[in-house]
């Protein structure tokens, strides 16, 4: 494992959390175990580094992210194998996920310096009013394999930035490359109470842990919409400020007016990057009868050209899903819809590559009421529902209780507006399939989570306002 990176050799033990490739199921390593019995003096440490961290400036905290910044992209390459070597995803994907992830901490290295507060007009003589922003104190999170170093980034960015120290669980499958990270951040100065990763085997109870400790005012969690809820309910205790990104269940419309050649390049970058794994990426297609026939044809010639395989190697369009248990959550929801009168257009089964591979698919025939139209895929797979109006398509569309991401592509300005205004959800992509970046609020509305992340709106999830009265000022 040494000889993927230096980084994490430091980490690496001869028991713990067991790490493998999805694509070869080569075991990468095994690293320390933490459990709820090391949160206590984990947790006190961040407590004792407060005072140090927020009492810097914000122009002292910025040089120390930006030195990470730094390291982090020097490093690219090696953190690129280590997501590709845990996580399956194609070496192209990784690198743009560490220039993606590296995008944060550069955004709020500078966002920090402008956590301004206001003078309100008063309401007496001899009285002030105004606000000040201050970190909300150690901060902890839980984040998901999928983005294993962006979801890191897009969290810590702005908590550090804050004043807050971050306490990170990564998900069991890919702790390697939050451990590269916390390494770095390390060797940027940044003080290990103020970052630290701990990676388990026991995510319930160290999740439980982290909800029900008194010390951790913050948590932000990335994941399925019921491990969401659990974590709101356990915390609620303690009141702790969350900020919850969790399930969604996109819809990518297209319209009769759509340039239909853009919107296949839409749905290829929508639905098929990190073999579909994403949280915002296009779940059900909803496409107008009139343009059904050319838009599914367009679309299955560019499926047909995927190259599937390890994504370590050369030119892989699709890699692994994240492991077998993965691939059989996808075969079901495929054979149920088989079986409730769709179409495998392409696809349609598990691959050759291996266990933890599913062909890249195109479902026609689908219906609203099939497992493939509601529930979230996290699969190379593209159900396609056909519509009538514009109504019709926006109804489907909000007939779900997730609201994280949608799409829509359309030329005619009336239309955009109304689609636009009329789905309900947090995020909507007009003519374009690829949504995030750092200088936009990603989050979601109804099931799909709370607050947002990125954006100058980031950086205030991570801080409290105080209002304060100066009297006898006459």
């Amino acid at each position: 494992m040494s000889q993927l990176s230096s980084l994490i050799t430091p980490y690496l033990t001869q028991d713990g959390l067991t790490i493998d490739n999805p694509a070869t199921g080569e075991r990468l390593g095994i690293v320390r175990d933490y459990g709820p019995e090391d949160l206590q003096e984990i947790v006190a440490q961040a407590n004792d580094a407060l005072p140090n961290w927020a009492g810097l400036t914000a122009k002292e905290r910025a040089a120390h992210l930006h030195r990470w910044l730094a390291l982090i992209l020097h490093h690219r390459d090696e953190l690129a194998n280590i997501v590709t070597a845990e996580s399956g995803k194609p070496k192209a994907e990784a690198l743009g996920e560490v220039a993606y992830g590296a995008s944060f901490i550069e955004w709020f290295a500078e966002e920090g310096k402008r956590a301004y507060g206001d003078v309100i007009p008063h309401h007496a003589a001899g009285k002030r009013i105004l606000t000040i922003k201050q970190p909300i104190g150690v901060c902890a999170a839980i984040t998901p394999w999928n983005f294993p170093i962006a979801m890191i980034t897009r969290k810590a960015g702005p908590a550090l930035a804050a004043g807050c120290p971050m306490i990170v669980k990564p998900a069991e499958a890919t702790p390697l490359s939050a451990l590269a990270l916390e390494a770095l951040a390390h060797e940027a100065g940044i003080p290990r109470a103020v970052f630290r990763v701990i990676a388990t085997t026991r995510p319930a109870e160290l999740g439980e842990a982290i909800c029900a400790h008194s010390d951790i005012r913050k948590l932000s969690f990335t994941g399925s919409t019921p491990i969401g809820k659990l974590l709101a309910k356990q915390c609620a205790d303690t009141v702790k400020k969350l900020s919850l990104e969790l399930g969604g269940n996109a819809p990518f419309i297209v319209f009769d007016d759509a340039d239909i050649d853009a919107a296949i390049d839409g749905a290829i970058a929508s639905k098929f990057r990190n073999a579909g794994q994403t949280c915002v990426c296009a779940n059900r297609f909803l496409v107008q009868e009139s343009v059904h026939d050319q838009f599914v044809e367009k679309l299955r010639a560019r499926v047909a050209a995927f190259r599937v395989g390890d994504g370590a190697k050369e030119n892989i369009d699709i890699g692994p899903l994240i492991n077998e248990r993965a691939v059989t959550g996808v075969a079901d929801l495929v054979d149920e819809a088989i079986a409730m009168g769709a179409s495998a257009l392409i696809g349609g089964a598990r691959s050759a590559q291996g266990p933890a591979f599913f062909e890249p698919t195109i479902l026609t025939g689908v219906t609203a009421s099939m497992g493939v139209a509601n529930k979230e895929i996290f699969g190379p797979v593209a159900p396609i529902i056909s519509f009538k109006d514009e109504a019709e398509a926006v109804a489907i569309a909000n007939d779900t209780p997730f609201g994280l991401a949608a799409y829509f592509y359309a030329r005619d300005m009336a239309r955009i507006w109304r689609v636009m205004e009329g789905l309900e959800y947090g995020m909507v992509g007009v003519n374009d399939g690829i949504i995030s970046t750092e200088v936009a609020p990603f989050g979601g509305i109804k099931e799909s989570g709370l607050g947002r992340e990125g954006s100058r709106y980031g950086l205030d999830e991570y801080l409290e306002m105080k209002y304060c009265l100066l009297g006898g000022l006459s």
